[in-house]
């Protein structure tokens, strides 16, 4: 704050920096959007190796194109990937759980719509406190464990058990009606022990599963009595494990101390455990009982997406336009565009895609369909995408050939999963400035590509726009082209090259960005100055990176923000204007050498 002398003396005031320093965003995010064997849909997941992607989505599934991409994306140098997972009418599996009396309880949903979720059970245990109960989620591979205690029915609780679940759970949601009634414990439960435990000596109890029945006693009048709770929900857990080896119900039954409780459990999610007889009657353990676990079923893959799947509802948020709410975006990968089932919406999904991109400052990376099996075929369906011809987007043809990791055999790939990991691992290394194309940009893993390609073969296409994967000996499969979709020669357009779309993309984004701080500061030359100063900041370092053309900063770039580019009229309406220009870095596309035979020396 400013300093007010009031003594004669030195003063000190810290004062505040007008650099405002501009970060560059990042470049090489990219989103997948797909059929996925399971996770949530229509709504966007961000991971970070594939390993995440098979805990979330369940990693490789023959049926999805996306899963084998995310995971050469990964492979080939990617580090940040969204998913989005878009199914045809999949199913959400769910059980109802019984209430006491006659009225249900709450409804379980697995989190995610699948048939994975009918491999989830839900099991009810008694509480700590009287009214509530305990909620167990697993599986029978152990890959879910999840427990809820001291949940309520009661919406007012502040341990409602839809509240606490739905919040907190990575298996299942819960919904709970307003006439819901307590859930039914799982299992044989006793009623709460008070006092003394009852003495059940020489006292007979009956323990059946199905029809099969077995009757023992827990100990004799001779026998050390159990001290507590706990040693009698050993004991009896031990007899109920001896009386049957051969039944799985039995020889891996289970008794758990609840609180004040016992609660007798069958072995098998399946199987019901009735306790009776004196014994049962004396401890509360006779009377209703109920499966260890409840089931949840119903639950549907559905098939993959349709072109109405994949274009959705901006409104609403679905298919494609579910990433219009993630802030970091970069790439976009679709590779079941490749396939014939939407040869006859490939067209209007590729457009909208585009539409997406060009609003979010994202490149779309486009696969050639799986019909184009030859460089004749290639040619004639280039026409197609004649109607989808921007910046924002690259074609890349042929597909790549890989070593199926479920089977074990060669297999046809659409490559943009491949590409974008090039894309990401070229911008690590050198820049987004550096064309993701050359000897650099090598398909490490890839058996071979669909359509070998000669020079020649590929003089035909790279002038219409479309990039080739070529193989070349030693050096193997490389990624041979470096042109948008607007990159035809005939177009003649200043975003020709991948790089130069994707660097502008860059910079646009960091700017919107770094510039907010401009907002309501007063309009005039001390802001101007600043402005200058922190974009001209931002673009020195890049120059310095090698970003721009130029042998000088003079030559590589410059920002304009003065009288000459906000008016008294656009200081009015409150408005700035930044004017910023950077020479593109262009790659050398043809690279000629000229030799010429010297004639001779002449003698002197």
């Amino acid at each position: 704050m400013p300093v007010t002398p009031t003594y004669p003396g030195v003063y000190i005031e810290e004062l505040p920096s007008t650099v405002r320093t501009i970060t560059g965003v990042s470049t090489s995010v990219t989103a997948f959007v797909g059929y996925t064997a399971r996770g949530p849909v229509d709504t966007p997941v961000t991971i970070t190796s594939f390993a995440d992607y098979e805990r979330r989505f369940g990693g490789l599934a023959a049926a999805s194109p996306v899963s084998y991409a995310v995971q050469q994306f990964f492979l080939k140098g990617g580090s940040v990937a969204v998913v989005l997972r878009l199914a045809h009418d999949a199913v959400k599996s769910q059980v109802e759980v019984a209430g006491t009396g006659q009225a249900a309880s709450f409804r379980a949903f697995a989190r995610d719509p699948g048939v994975w979720g009918d491999g989830l059970r839900v099991a009810v245990d008694p509480g700590s406190t009287p009214d509530g109960f305990d909620l167990r989620i697993f599986d029978s591979s152990g890959a879910v464990r999840e427990t809820f205690r001291d949940l309520s029915i009661d919406a007012e609780s502040p341990r409602f058990a839809a509240a606490v679940v739905n919040s907190a759970s990575e298996a299942v949601t819960l919904t709970v009606e307003s006439d819901a009634a307590t859930p039914a414990y799982s299992g044989t439960v006793s009623n709460p022990f008070e006092g003394p435990l009852p003495d059940v000596a020489d006292q007979p109890l009956d323990a059946a599963v199905g029809d099969e029945t077995h009757t023992f006693t827990l100990y004799t009048a001779d026998d050390p009595k159990p001290k507590n709770l706990a040693e009698l929900a050993l004991l009896l857990e031990r007899k109920l494990r001896g009386v049957a080896a051969s039944n799985r119900d039995f020889a891996a039954a289970r008794v758990h101390v609840r609180g004040k409780r016992l609660q007798a459990l069958a072995g098998t999610p399946a199987g019901e455990l009735r306790l009776s007889g004196q014994a049962a009657t004396t401890l509360g353990l006779a009377g209703s009982v109920r499966a260890p676990a409840y089931p949840l079923t119903g639950g549907a893959d559905g098939t993959a997406p349709t072109g109405a799947d994949f274009i959705g509802n901006a409104d609403q948020k679905t298919g494609i336009h579910a990433l219009r709410a993630v802030e970091d975006v970069n790439l976009l990968v679709i590779p079941e565009l490749a396939g014939p089932e939407l040869d006859s919406t490939r067209i209007a999904v590729i457009e909208q895609a585009i539409a997406l991109c060009e609003t979010k400052r994202m490149f779309f990376i486009v696969d050639s369909p799986s019909s184009w099996t030859t460089l004749e075929k290639a040619r004639a369906g280039l026409a197609a995408f004649d109607a989808v011809r921007s910046d924002h987007a690259a074609l890349y043809f042929p597909h790549i050939q890989l070593t199926d990791s479920l089977t074990g055999r060669l297999r046809d790939f659409p490559p943009s999963g491949a590409i974008a990991g090039i894309y990401a691992r070229t911008d690590t290394d050198r820049g987004v400035w550096k064309a993701p194309a050359g000897t650099e940009a090598g398909l490490s893993g890839v058996r071979a590509l669909t359509v070998p390609l000669t020079d020649e073969e590929n003089g035909l296409i790279n002038p219409l726009g479309l990039n080739a994967l070529r193989g070349f000996p030693v050096i193997g499969p490389v990624v041979w082209g470096a042109r948008t979709l607007a990159g035809a020669d005939q177009l003649a357009s200043q975003w020709k090259y991948v790089p130069v779309r994707r660097t502008a993309l860059f910079l646009e984004e960091s700017l919107y960005r770094g510039t907010k701080w401009v907002v309501f500061e007063p309009n005039d030359e001390p802001l101007w100055s600043q402005i200058r100063l922190n974009v001209g900041a931002f673009l020195h370092t890049l120059f310095l990176q090698g970003a721009f053309q130029g042998a000088s900063a003079r030559d590589a770039y410059f920002v304009k923000c003065d009288r000459t580019t906000t008016t008294q009229d656009d200081i009015n309406r409150g408005v700035v204007n930044i004017l910023v220009g950077f020479a593109p870095l262009k790659p050398a596309e043809f690279v000629i050498i000229k030799i010429e035979q010297m004639a001779g020396q002449i003698q002197v």
